[in-house]
C-alpha cells in the first residue's frame, strides 16, 4: 500500500465541494485523516474568493500515476474546469504533495498553510521544512 497527501483547496462553494472529496475518498476506503482547513486569500489572481484548504492523509493501492488520474477525475466530476489562469477560482483542486513520506511538490515549502498540513497530518516530515 501506498501513502500520499493530498493537497485540497477550493473557492466555489468551498465547504461543499472538499465534503464532496472527503466523502468520495472515504467511500474509496482511502481516507486515513484529514488536516485542519483554514481560509487562504488567493494566490495570483487576487480578485476572487478566499480559498479553503487543508489536506488529507490516503492509503491506496494505486501508483502515483494512477492516483493523479483519479484525483482529475475527481476534480472534474465535482465540476472543476482548467482555464488559462492557473490561480483562477476553482471549484476543487487535489494534488498531491507527498508521496510514501517524501515530499513531491515544492509548494510544500513555499505556502505555509500547505507546510501545517502536511507537518500536520505527517509530522516526522517537519525537519525536512526548516
Amino acid at each position: 500500500m501506498n501513502q500520499a497527501i493530498i493537497a485540497a483547496g477550493s473557492n466555489i462553494k468551498p465547504q461543499y465541494h472538499i465534503e464532496q472529496a472527503r466523502i468520495q475518498l472515504n467511500e474509496a476506503k482511502m481516507l486515513l485523516a484529514e488536516s485542519q482547513f483554514i481560509q487562504t486569500t488567493p494566490i495570483g489572481n487576487t480578485d476572487q474568493p478566499d480559498f479553503i484548504n487543508g489536506a488529507f492523509l490516503i492509503e491506496t493501492r494505486f501508483d502515483a500515476r494512477q492516483l493523479k488520474a483519479w484525483l482529475k477525475a475527481l476534480e472534474d466530476n465535482l465540476g472543476r474546469v482548467r482555464g488559462a489562469d492557473k490561480f483562477g477560482p476553482r471549484t476543487i483542486d487535489l494534488d498531491i504533495v507527498v508521496w510514501n513520506k517524501e515530499i513531491v511538490d515544492d509548494e510544500v515549502y513555499e505556502r505555509d498553510f500547505l507546510k501545517n498540513s502536511v507537518i500536520e497530518l505527517c509530522p516526522e516530515l517537519a525537519p525536512l521544512m526548516g
